[in-house]
């Protein structure tokens, strides 16, 4: 059944599949619950909610017994116009990648059930998952083999580098399981030591300095103390992704057509970027992932790159 399941999901597109055991994360909630109760999260309360749930997909999903973990490659060819203002690369495609894997997992889960019956998910709750529900992505991937955790906190793959979203799917079959992948960052500190904000600290992260977490996640201002050290990102960051020695030597332009780039933010110049306006906006990025920050969050992003 493994076997199976791995073929198909590199069949409908996926770059990696892996398999875990469902059990209890019980290292990773009592980090969790240390890094919440020091107010880590900014104003991400929802990390908050749904602790348990959270560390135990037995708990979230009834029946299930193995955690089926999908990678996708998102890195891009192309690079953006050097003044303008950086879009991190994950919101570069015209479809929001929601909507992408979301589709993707719809057809492995139906080959799965197809194959090995209605019986293989828990179809009373949701079961499969692309940054929508509480679960610890990056661990599972970890624990279904498919790479580490490194110092920049995500996830570190062979053959594709930090630039991959993860999706899972939750099993309820018992299945052949991954080996864990070790840690290979060894005593490199090039992510730590290039964030602007200081957010890095060996394996963990501050979100409050984090400039992803400011330009996206943080429905105010950016904080004045982060204003300068933006580094002309404007939605998002891929700093310490970008001086990774794995992605160096692994990273390597998706060929996804699902995920083809919105034209503009290869063509907009800086000035394009600064006269931008709001209907115009809406229908650029109608589809993109960029719509999650907002117009008005993204227009007040670029004027503080821009001084």
């Amino acid at each position: 059944m493994h076997i199976f399941i791995k073929q198909k999901a590199l069949e409908i597109g996926f770059d990696a599949c892996g398999i875990a055991k469902a059990e209890s994360l019980d290292e990773d909630a009592a980090f969790l619950k240390t890094w919440l109760e020091a107010g880590n999260q900014g104003e991400m309360q929802y990390l908050e909610r749904n602790f348990e749930k959270r560390t135990n997909p037995t708990v979230l999903v009834p029946g299930t017994k193995s955690v089926v973990v999908v990678l996708l490659n998102y890195n891009t060819a192309q690079t953006q116009p050097l003044e303008a203002p950086r879009i991190a690369r994950y919101a570069h495609s015209a479809i929001d990648y929601h909507l992408v894997i979301k589709s993707m997992l719809a057809k492995f889960e139906a080959e799965i059930v197809h194959k090995f019956g209605a019986d293989s998910v828990n179809s009373e709750f949701q079961h499969s998952f692309v940054d929508s529900a509480p679960i610890l992505e990056r661990r599972w991937a970890q624990r279904a083999g498919l790479g580490w955790i490194g110092k920049h906190t995500q996830l570190i793959a062979p053959n594709i580098g930090s630039y991959c979203f993860i999706a899972i799917l939750l099993v309820n079959k018992e299945l052949e399981y991954d080996k864990p992948m070790p840690d290979q960052c060894g005593r490199c500190t090039r992510c730590i030591d290039a964030c602007p904000t200081i957010a890095l600290n060996g394996r963990s992260l501050d979100a409050r300095k984090c400039i992803s977490y400011q330009t996206i996640e943080n429905k105010k201002s950016v904080d004045e103390n982060i204003r300068p050290k933006l580094s002309g990102f404007a939605l998002g960051c891929d700093i310490c992704a970008e001086v990774c020695p794995w992605n160096k030597k692994w990273a390597i332009p998706h060929q996804n057509e699902l995920l083809k780039p919105v034209n503009e933010i290869y063509n907009f110049q800086k000035v394009d970027w600064q006269t931008l306006s709001q209907e115009k906006f809406g229908i650029i990025f109608k589809n993109s992932a960029i719509k999650r920050a907002g117009f008005e969050k993204l227009k007040e992003n670029i004027l503080m790159i821009n001084g």
